[in-house]
């Protein structure tokens, strides 16, 4: 199986100083709407039979335009969601940084757990336990699945081998293609945070 992480196009919450997840800014900016674009056309001839997505909307405005240039429907699947942050949802940065409970995210993730919200253990969890659904329902295609960026890291650490408390180590950015190739047990990636098809309309 050849499995596509397609990360969201910049979003709205991308360009503000606030931890987002599912509050009021979370819709793709004009940049993100073109690097769609660029996207959907790049991975028209990538032999994709079938495209999941995060239900969030920036996922979903990703995936949408995706799933027109394959001629394929997109199924949103909740386990492609993004991590839960329970009280730090639209919390800013800033005074999130300021917090014991920082450092321990960064510096040790598989000892972290949001306030009323997910650990990264459970976050990986729930998002492997979808991946290894597609599996079984594609067990020798290529699919798709449009999420988030400590999602992608998450799952890309798990096939990998890579210890939770490194997956930071990973970089995924706005409109970026990962590829995995899974088969017999043995996992291999393909291509990180990829993003030749959009760099011409990006600023970071």
């Amino acid at each position: 199986m050849r499995l596509y992480f397609v990360r969201h196009g910049e979003s709205e919450a991308n360009l503000l100083d606030v931890f987002s997840n599912r509050g009021r800014v979370h819709g793709l900016t004009p940049l993100g709407v073109q690097q769609v674009r660029d996207l959907a056309q790049e991975l028209a001839g990538a032999g994709i039979t079938a495209l999941y997505a995060s239900p969030l909307e920036r996922a979903r405005e990703t995936a949408e335009p995706l799933g027109r240039a394959l001629g394929l429907a997109v199924e949103l699947r909740p386990g492609l969601g993004e991590v839960r942050p329970g009280r730090w949802q639209g919390q800013p940065l800033g005074s999130l940084r300021r917090r014991k409970l920082w450092s321990v995210v960064h510096n040790a993730p598989s000892l972290a757990r949001f306030p009323e919200g997910e650990s990264f253990v459970e976050s990986q969890a729930r998002v492997v336990e979808d991946l290894e659904e597609l599996r079984a329902i594609h067990p020798k295609r290529t699919i798709a699945c449009v999420s988030h960026a400590d999602v992608i890291k998450l799952a890309i650490a798990h096939y990998l081998g890579l210890p939770l408390d490194m997956f930071h180590r990973l970089s995924v950015a706005p409109a970026s293609v990962s590829v995995l190739s899974v088969a017999d047990g043995y996992a291999r990636l393909v291509r990180l945070n990829d993003t030749r098809a959009t760099e011409q309309v990006s600023h970071d």
